[in-house]
């Protein structure tokens, strides 16, 4: 390990530390540009120039390796010229825009400007002007602005996976553009506005809407997918506008996907703001009080026989609320409830029977990576990008057994039917031995190939194949919640296919759902049932819905979630719930109380005392755990060779009522998913 100076401090570093990163190690700061952490090393914006004792001129301190002995001085007069110089190159052509850019207050030229810019510049030329493009329906480009540091060109190519921008041409010439006017097709493209150190690259939905010193940041959860990823919601009095990836190694490193970061709008769109009645004579709905909406469940749910009410809770639902209403339908003699709206069709035992065993940050450790029955791209983008940077760095061997998919890194395609899963089991060549051969491996089973017939015996042939490396992949934000608090059907109760076909036959009176809008339920449920729905948004769930009452958003409420890992989280309360919508829990309370079965908890500290005291490993916040699985059970049944896999997400960007109601999500999905679909049929006309 090299021994070496940096202004007067001796410090010992590994083996291949570069100077930057020595002295980010002693608490030193040295300006850069083109240098990121998670990026490889260009070295070309010579903004982190230090003197090198020996050296004849200074050395870009984020490709010089640490040596021993070497004496560095990070902030000498000579450094501070040389620094002053490469920034007078850099703003030679920059526009003076600081005052309309969006980047201002938080931009790195800005700031380095003011550090090491000098009070006048000796260049007298007419400044260069390169046009805008077009390369998303998220990203807005000045490229008048750009500084050539090509961490946009490195993230695509390196983290994102789809190699469309480039550095072109040379001199006064030179400039980032895209590869035959292709656009970055990216579920990551966002991110490219987060590396972008000036304002070439700025968000389109956020263009000119606010300035940063404007604006109170929230810490909070995304629930956008199962992830749980870390994020910073910005919101200038009661509107969001914006939302930030916040650093977590474990979960999300330092970026979130499209739909967590420009959904947002979609929060303010469509929603339910007060409650809704349906009115017998015109069979419409029609506004109501809370006292009228409550006094009419109440009644619906006192006359039903209570085998024949049903709960379901959807993708996006709070732990909180799915205990309080747990508990209320429990408390009436109703065991008819679940969390699985899909279909899940696995009734587990232990908390490692179905959570993501090795952790997300895990994926790094593994030596063979086996998919089934999932496409990570579309179920959970940042957690495909885990496996491309294994990929890119280890060149793991990597397969899929399910729907084929365009993934961003190469693997071995084994088939898409459950019978090539089992004759995988009894393989002994190609990936199957190098799967079976890895001291380290990891098997991700998607939480779609639980919700067909087979389910059972799909599970049992990956649980026998994965032994200690067996995960599953959960796409929604409440699953694991909900399995984890046992929303599930109590003694002989229905699970939720059972509800829906009964309720078709006519043999269900009410069915409770809180935030089910994944479901086609004009087929799924009979008109003979009374409907309840409690929700944030006018979705599926409320135009069938016979008494509508407003919830809130993730961003209106203060709540737990437990991500795919297993990993308790707090969300925060960003902004107040419009109109006379409440918090969910307090809706299922209130319900209680006018039922004349009263929950005993008034707030929510109390209900999260009622939830710890039952299951206490949803009190460790933030804190991976270490689960334990059942024995595997050999009699699992038959697997459906004439049902293959298929992903039961067509379109990333419309996968919940929040993204449905975002016309930045509807923007993405007519130019990346609807073009692409209707490219590919002709195609395939044509070749037919």
């Amino acid at each position: 390990m090299p021994k070496l100076t940096i202004d007067g401090i001796e410090i010992e570093v590994e083996a291949g530390t570069s100077i930057l990163q020595a002295a980010e190690q002693l608490g030193i700061e040295i300006p850069r540009f083109c240098y990121h952490d998670r990026l490889s090393v260009p070295a070309n914006c010579r903004m982190c120039l230090v003197e090198l004792e020996g050296a004849p001129k200074p050395v870009a301190s984020c490709a010089m390796a640490c040596g021993d002995n070497m004496v560095v001085k990070t902030s000498s007069e000579r450094v501070k010229k040389a620094r002053s110089g490469v920034m007078e190159f850099l703003l030679i052509n920059h526009p003076l825009d600081c005052p309309i850019c969006d980047q201002g207050g938080e931009c790195d030229l800005q700031d380095q400007a003011y550090a090491y810019g000098g009070d006048g510049s000796r260049y007298e030329e007419a400044k260069r002007a390169v046009s805008g493009k077009d390369i998303s329906p998220v990203i807005k480009t000045f490229m008048t602005r750009c500084i050539n540091c090509t961490r946009c060109v490195r993230f695509v190519e390196e983290i994102a996976g789809v190699p469309v921008l480039g550095q072109m041409n040379r001199g006064e010439d030179a400039k980032i553009d895209t590869f035959v006017g292709r656009m970055v097709e990216s579920e990551l493209s966002g991110n490219l506005v987060d590396v972008c150190p000036v304002g070439a690259l700025t968000s389109k939905p956020y263009n000119y809407k606010a300035r940063p010193w404007e604006l109170k940041k929230v810490e909070t959860i995304d629930v956008m997918d199962g992830l749980g990823c870390n994020i910073r919601v910005d919101v200038r009095g009661n509107e969001v506008m914006r939302v930030l990836p916040r650093l977590h190694e474990e979960i999300n490193e330092e970026w979130i996907d499209d739909k967590t970061r420009y959904s947002y709008d979609g929060l303010k769109k469509n929603r339910l703001d007060r409650p809704y009645v349906r009115d017998v004579s015109s069979g419409k709905l029609r506004e109501s009080s809370w006292e009228e909406a409550l006094s009419v469940v109440a009644g619906k749910l006192k006359e039903a026989d209570k085998s024949k009410i049903g709960a379901m809770a959807g993708n996006l639902c709070d732990v909180e609320a799915m205990m309080a209403l747990k508990d209320f339908m429990v408390s009436i003699g109703c065991n008819n409830i679940d969390c699985r709206v899909d279909g899940m069709n696995i009734l587990p035992e232990n908390r490692g029977d179905y959570l993501f065993n090795a952790g997300i940050a895990g994926i790094e450790e593994a030596d063979a990576i086996l998919l089934v029955g999932t496409n990570p791209r579309k179920d959970a983008a940042i957690l495909n990008a885990r496996i491309r940077k294994h990929w890119l760095n280890k060149n793991v061997p990597i397969a899929l057994i399910g729907e084929y998919a365009e993934l961003n890194y190469d693997y071995e395609y084994l088939g898409d039917n459950p019978a090539d899963l089992k004759s995988f089991k009894g393989a002994r060549t190609g990936f199957a031995k190098i799967f079976k051969d890895a001291k380290n491996p990891m098997l991700i089973l998607g939480s779609d190939a639980l919700t067909r017939s087979d389910a059972a015996a799909i599970y049992g042939l990956a649980r026998e194949i994965a032994g200690e490396g067996f995960n599953v992949l959960h796409k929604v934000a409440s699953r694991v919640g909900g399995l984890d608090i046992g929303f599930l059907p109590q003694k002989d109760g229905m699970n939720a296919i059972d509800m829906f076909e009964a309720s078709v036959s006519g043999a269900l009176d009410v069915l409770y759902l809180f935030g089910v809008d994944e479901v086609n339920l004009d087929l799924m449920v009979g008109r003979n049932t009374f409907v309840i729905y409690q929700g944030h948004h006018g979705d599926h769930g409320a135009m069938r819905a016979d008494v509508v009452l407003p919830g809130v958003a993730y961003t209106e409420k203060e709540a737990i979630y437990v991500n795919t890992e297993g990993r308790s989280q707090l969300s925060r309360k960003a902004v107040c719930a419009l109109g006379d919508a409440k918090e969910d829990w307090k809706i299922i309370r209130a319900l209680s109380e006018k039922y004349g079965r009263k929950l005993p908890y008034d707030n929510i500290l109390q209900l999260r005392e009622r939830i710890f005291a039952d299951y206490p490993f949803l009190a460790e916040f933030d804190v991976k755990p270490d689960a334990k699985m059942s024995k595997i059970i050999k009699n699992y049944g038959e697997i459906d060779k004439n049902q293959k896999f298929y992903s039961l997400t067509p379109d990333f960007y419309m996968t919940n009522p929040i993204c449905r109601s975002s016309k930045v999500m509807a923007e993405c999905s007519n130019r990346f998913v609807k073009s692409k679909e209707e490219i590919e049929t002709k195609i395939s006309g044509a070749a037919e």
